[in-house]
């Protein structure tokens, strides 16, 4: 079949890899209908040392299920299912909690022998507790947006409810990439009574207008700290969804939060330390978020996405084939297109 590889730094290319197969009973396979690139892509292709063999990537994908092995209960081939940026058993004790993230019988796509999701198939370990049903067809008009299960809405969703945010809350989403109008669409979804968008692109942020965003904020650094306070009377916002990672997203977010507010951050950090000095600290500011364990959010937000309550497919503004996947990349790294949606 075939399938993305990540060679290094800018090299991404499309070749042919072994077809997957069953190897323990818990799995399955999984014919994929539709995949993407994500922002934390990105961080490797900018900066992966180059290497003489590729490494599977992608982990966002939904796909009609082909086989399964054994001890695969709850799915047949034919199902539509979508699967969550990390796979798990669902059944363990951090799971159980809802943190599947840390499954002690889990792990990512595209590391050791588990196939990247940026293919035209995936062998899914511990299929039954990561896989989650769909019911639609295969040619659904919801597939865009039922992917964003796969990640970036839940990464949203998780960020805005670890912040806290519900009815009467201010909020300021820091960064307008996929993640950040996903969390203006979260945000808005819980209730926020202001949602204050910071991003300097119009197109993006005309998107987050239509996802709820009542303000928008393009300056940068204290230009941009002293807009939001302006437009809050000079306190910040009760939350703060950090959607970037890099050292001024972080930087912004504790200079716009209320005293006593909380920043969440899913953005995943490009930085060694968190600026929570002595200042901060008489603040009482709660710095919380982290990577979201999509799979725990999946059913609580796919009836809004089915009955088009909410529409998270728009954040995909281009489609490529698998062929076209480095020029993917490139557009995305060069800021020409804000997620890219791929149809193997």
């Amino acid at each position: 079949m075939r399938a993305t590889l990540i060679y290094g730094a800018g090299d991404v290319r499309v070749e042919n890899v072994p077809d997957p197969v069953l190897r323990e009973p818990t799995d399955a396979l999984v014919r994929v209908l539709r995949s993407c690139v994500c922002g934390s892509d990105l961080w490797p292709y900018g900066s992966k040392p180059a290497a003489d063999q590729g490494d599977r990537i992608g982990h966002e994908f939904l796909g009609v299920v082909e086989d399964t092995g054994t001890e695969v209960t709850g799915l047949r081939r034919g199902d539509v299912v979508v699967a969550p940026f990390v796979w798990a058993d669902n059944t363990c004790d951090f799971c159980r909690e809802g943190l599947q993230t840390s499954c002690r019988h889990g792990g990512f796509w595209g590391a050791q022998d588990v196939d990247g999701g940026q293919g035209e198939a995936v062998r899914v370990p511990q299929a039954e507790g990561t896989l989650v049903k769909l019911p639609v067809g295969e040619d659904s008009a919801l597939l865009p947006s039922l992917l964003t299960l796969s990640d970036v809405f839940p990464t949203g969703h998780h960020c805005a409810l670890t912040a806290g945010v519900g009815p009467r809350t201010t909020v300021t989403v820091i960064g307008d990439g996929a993640v950040g109008l996903s969390a203006v669409l979260a945000a808005g979804r819980l209730g926020a009574e202001r949602i204050i968008l910071m991003g300097r692109h119009k197109d993006r942020t005309d998107l987050g207008r239509d996802f709820g965003a009542t303000d928008v904020v393009e300056e940068r650094g204290e230009e941009g700290v002293e807009k939001v306070r302006e437009l809050t009377a000079g306190d910040g916002t009760h939350t703060v969804l950090e959607c970037v990672g890099l050292r001024p997203a972080i930087e912004t977010a504790f200079g716009v939060v209320r005293d006593g507010g909380t920043i969440s951050r899913v953005g995943a950090p490009q930085y060694p330390e968190v600026p929570m000095d002595l200042p901060v600290f008489f603040r009482n500011i709660t710095l919380t978020g982290g990577v979201a364990p999509a799979r725990a959010y999946i059913e609580e937000l796919l009836p809004d996405v089915l009955d088009g309550t909410v529409e998270p497919g728009r954040v995909f503004d281009r489609t490529v084939g698998l062929d076209d996947i480095p020029a993917g990349y490139r557009a995305m790294a060069d800021r020409q297109a804000l997620k890219v949606l791929i149809r193997p």
